[in-house]
């Protein structure tokens, strides 16, 4: 009896750089709605925990102080463990993260857990994005980079007002566990489609470095919006022995060295205003709207889709302008329209003003903020050797995600105080919800005051801008 030789299995075939493109953009999305989505729920989760705004916007707060911790561990842990298994774990974090958040007990442990799930968030961006650029080689990557433009774009329509709608229809749990289907579908599909890595290299990672970042962030931002000086003096302290480390160790954790150069720093000092008054703006938004004017959650959503959709927009458009205009006049431009709108909507914020201007108004922020943010971190990466621009890239980042958390505390705690100044016996905002119609006038009169740091903030941004530059230079190349 002869044996029969097995057939030789037929070769897998490589999947086509769009194809993996498709599955990481599908994951970013996942993360972009979820970031969205909880802006809404903030107002809910007061009223159901019966806290201050100054404890739940840790629910935020928590979550993008996960993205910065997580961040600058990505490159080290691309190099340890390989793309595809960095990328599959970030994704069983964050599905692990909502599902856990979904079934919290009480705000802290929200917080904790949504910290767990920005650990995963914070992976899945720059790790998705080695991964195409990996992908696409030498060719092609414009046209995949401008996939991963997708998720900024439409998530912040769809989800202020998918959140809207879970919160009004369902409860505010379905909005942390409406990622488990999504990320479940990413994950397997991941799996199955991206391709395989080994680890690359083995570079030592700055433990000394990363002890010390969350805990200085954490301290620092507690203690200066209401936490005490105590708070306040141990983030500084900590946050100084952070910076000695980075600019004296071998292999820091962020790059600090490179912050030096001018137009990396006032980068990234346009970004520290500009990103804590914008988020900062949008975690208090829904707010106005839910207790002055006494909407529900899912028309708050759709109330705030002019000026996602303006910012993103204009963002595409003034990325791409980039390339022919010198940043710093786009870049200042930007800084000067964005405190216009928000003066135009703080000027009108009353409890009756028509709902078409309060919109047009935020839409000329959301052009001025889209003319700043992008533009200016893509000035800040001109002229860099490609060993220096991960690192830039990855210090900007950290940056923005950094303004973002200060800026949502900053101001959910001006408007706390706001209100309290107005109204002696409301200690936390959830009781605000429960004022008669006839203090709309007055708590209207607290967000405007609120929204005063807002573009204070934003004007500040104008500073750093005018440092990049208004003239062409070697650094931005040929003209498109």
């Amino acid at each position: 009896m002869t044996a029969v030789a097995a057939a030789p299995a037929a070769p897998r075939i490589a999947p086509r750089p769009t194809t993996i493109a498709l599955v990481v953009v599908m994951n970013s999305l996942m993360v972009v709605l979820d970031t969205t989505i909880v802006h809404i729920a903030l107002g809910s989760l007061a009223q159901e925990f019966r806290s201050p705004l100054t404890t739940i916007q840790w629910v935020t707060t928590g979550y993008v102080l996960g993205l910065a911790t997580i961040i600058p561990v990505t490159a080290w842990a691309v190099g340890r463990f390989g793309t595809k298994r960095l990328y599959l774990t970030a994704i069983g974090l964050f599905v692990l993260g909502s599902v856990l958040c979904g079934l919290a007990w009480d705000v802290w442990s929200l917080v904790a857990f949504r910290v767990l799930q920005g650990f995963g968030g914070g992976l899945l961006m720059p790790v998705g994005m080695t991964i195409v650029l990996r992908a696409a080689g030498s060719g092609a990557n414009g046209r995949l980079m401008s996939m991963l433009g997708i998720p900024p774009l439409i998530g912040p329509l769809i989800g202020p007002v998918l959140g809207g709608f879970l919160v009004d229809e369902a409860s505010w749990r379905w909005i942390f566990l409406v990622n488990i289907p999504v990320g479940l579908a990413g994950g397997l599909l991941a799996a199955r489609l991206l391709p395989a890595d080994p680890a690359r290299s083995r570079r030592p990672l700055d433990v000394l470095g990363l002890a010390l970042l969350s805990p200085a962030l954490a301290s620092l931002i507690y203690g200066l919006t209401g936490g005490g000086a105590v708070f306040t003096v141990l983030g500084a302290v900590l946050g100084a022995a952070f910076v000695v480390r980075a600019l004296t160790a071998d292999e820091p954790l962020i790059q600090l060295r490179l912050f030096r150069r001018p137009r990396l720093a006032a980068s990234a000092g346009t970004l520290t205003f500009a990103a804590a008054a914008y988020f900062g703006s949008m975690s208090v938004l829904p707010l106005y709207y839910q207790i002055v004017r006494g909407e529900d959650a899912a028309t708050t959503g759709m109330l705030g889709i002019p000026q996602v959709l303006a910012t993103g927009i204009t963002m595409q458009v003034a990325t791409r302008l980039v390339d022919r205009v010198p940043p710093g006049r786009i870049v200042a431009l930007g800084t000067l329209i964005a405190p216009a709108g928000v003066l135009l909507f703080l000027l009108q914020a009353t409890a009756d003003t028509p709902y078409w201007r309060l919109m047009a108004s935020m839409a000329v922020m959301g052009v001025g903020i889209g003319m700043a943010l992008m533009p200016a971190t893509a000035a800040g990466t001109r002229g860099l050797s490609h060993d220096e621009a991960p690192a830039a890239s990855t210090g900007l980042m950290i940056v923005q995600q950094v303004s973002v958390a200060t800026g949502t505390a900053l101001i959910s705690a001006r408007l706390t105080d706001a209100v309290a100044d107005r109204f002696p016996r409301v200690h936390d905002l959830d009781q605000a919800f429960s004022l008669p119609a006839s203090a709309a006038p007055v708590l209207a009169d607290a967000f405007q005051a609120t929204y005063l740091w807002v573009a204070a903030l934003l004007a500040a941004a104008l500073v750093p801008a005018l440092f990049l530059p208004r003239r062409r230079t070697p650094e931005d190349g040929p003209t498109a």
